[in-house]
């Protein structure tokens, strides 16, 4: 028997704030009744035989993520089942050896860069978030965050933004806003349209 469940997607540019939205979903909803799945998670695991093969890799495509699993899993938890999410290492461009098991919850909250642009998830989302933000604060906060958290070169950062990010983002992720049930200008740092989707996400977990 199916079990009744909502699947909440939130999207958005690199940089964009959505997985600050997320994370405020997250804290403000009790962790018994919501279960994230990020869309980084889901990357294809490539044997790479050397650097320059990762670096004219584009990750940001959506040919790079594997939607067929994040799907499987997204329907496995909302018919009561629980899945083992893989998990990826940005240092290594490599799925780790071990999984992390998620059980069904009243709340499926998935985010990632690509999530509207891809027809098969986009038709199981039961809600769908865009987060709007200017590309110069994007291009900002990613620079930060690949420096800081991923230990990469400022070079390799610009050179991949220009090369792939950019593009991508105008070809797929720009164009995906128009799927958006709500959109979120600013990310994490829009209060008030974080307090009406809090509102909106305590009411699923309710019904």
């Amino acid at each position: 028997m199916a079990r009744s469940c909502s699947i909440l997607g939130v999207a958005g540019g690199s940089g964009s704030g959505k997985t600050a939205v997320a994370r405020a979903i997250l804290k403000a909803v009790d962790g018994d009744r919501i279960v994230f799945l990020p869309l980084d998670n889901y990357y294809l695991d490539i044997l790479w035989q050397d650097k320059g093969e990762i670096r004219d890799y584009n990750f940001d495509h959506p040919s790079s993520l594997d939607w067929e699993l994040l799907a499987h899993h997204l329907n496995e938890l909302r018919h009561g089942r629980p899945v083992e999410m893989p998990l990826y290492d940005f240092s290594e461009h490599r799925r780790r050896p071990e999984t992390e098991r998620c059980e069904p919850r009243s709340v499926i909250l998935t985010e990632g860069i690509l999530l509207l642009a891809e027809p098969r998830i986009r038709e199981l989302l039961d809600l769908k978030i865009y987060v709007d933000t200017d590309a110069d604060v994007r291009l900002a906060r990613r620079i930060r965050r690949d420096l800081e958290e991923r230990g990469r070169a400022l070079d390799d950062v610009l050179r991949q933004y220009m090369e792939s990010v950019r593009p991508m983002h105008l070809e797929f992720v720009e164009s995906s806003k128009r799927w958006a049930d709500i959109i979120v200008p600013e990310g994490g740092e829009n209060c008030v349209a974080l307090e009406m989707v809090i509102a909106r996400v305590e009411r699923l977990c309710e019904e």
